[in-house]
């Protein structure tokens, strides 16, 4: 058992401290923005409830953190009353948080002044992931820190990898996110051919999805997508903000990435439609808009 601390109990956080508590047995310490839910939660699973994250990581062995974007992260780490305030020497900070290369690498820096390790650990598998402990988890850092780190993470994960150096973790997701915003624009535009080509599309995709045009999109998207239902899984809103490091980073690195970018156009066009809270498979909706 480690003394763990978790910054960022959303739709992710909170049931992966949830597992590090109950199926890692970890003494847990928590901080959220909104004190309530932390009180929540740990009327649920036990532990403690910190009003800052500085106390939050205070004598921590591990620090997790899953916030929403760069600034957020900044904000609970090096910001006032922020983890790296108290982070002690030796101790591994992991955060689960989609953001930038850059502020993974800056965060990798800061916490090295302190004696302290960084993992940049973002995860895929959304929110039935988080809840059924199922996450792929993508990380970067040191081998030997990831090491000590690994057995910690997997209480909330089924597959864990060390990608590479400090960024790395966040470049692979940066692949993950390209690979889903092609997959789905590819599912949205089948699924609107055939059914103005009048197929019974729950037959078709039995078929198709046991050869080569089979995914987890498919299997897992295809009814709801079928029945015009937008409410489950990723929001359109967080993959708009994924696609945006994504697009940055490729302006970067110099890599060309037209279908990526225009498919973060159509993702636009269902924001415009009301359909911020939507799940990514809403790409459909945007075709069949009258």
């Amino acid at each position: 058992m480690a003394k763990v601390a978790f910054i960022g109990l959303g739709v992710m956080g909170y049931p992966m401290a949830r597992h590090l508590a109950s199926k890692g047995g970890h003494d847990l310490t928590v901080f959220n923005r909104t004190g309530s839910k932390a009180e929540k939660w740990v009327s649920e699973n036990g532990g403690r409830a910190a009003a800052t994250p500085a106390e939050a990581a205070r004598d921590a062995d591990f620090v997790f953190c899953c916030v929403g974007n760069d600034d957020d992260l900044r904000s609970v780490t090096t910001g006032k009353d922020g983890a790296f305030e108290t982070l002690r020497a030796g101790s591994i900070f992991i955060d689960n948080t989609t953001a930038s290369a850059e502020v993974a690498r800056e965060l990798d820096a800061a916490a090295r002044a302190r004696g302290a390790h960084f993992i940049d650990a973002p995860v895929s598998g959304g929110q039935a992931g988080a809840e059924n402990g199922v996450l792929t988890v993508m990380c970067g850092g040191d081998a030997d820190v990831f090491d000590r780190a690994k057995p910690v993470i997997d209480a909330y994960a089924r597959m864990v990898g060390l990608m590479g150096p400090a960024g790395s973790g966040q470049l692979t997701k940066m692949v993950n996110q390209i690979c889903i915003a092609g997959l789905v624009q590819g599912l949205a535009e089948a699924v609107h051919f055939g059914k103005n080509a009048g197929l019974d599309m729950e037959a078709v995709v039995d078929v198709i999805s046991k050869g080569a045009a089979g995914s987890w999109q498919m299997e897992n998207r295809h009814k709801t997508m079928i029945a015009g239902t937008y409410d489950f899984g990723f929001a359109v809103d967080w993959m708009r903000k994924d696609l945006d490091i994504v697009l940055t980073e490729a302006r970067r690195n110099g890599a060309k990435l037209p279908v990526t970018a225009l498919v973060d156009q159509f993702y636009g066009d269902v924001q415009a439609m009301g359909g911020r809270r939507w799940d990514t498979s809403s790409l459909l909706a945007r075709l069949e808009k009258k």
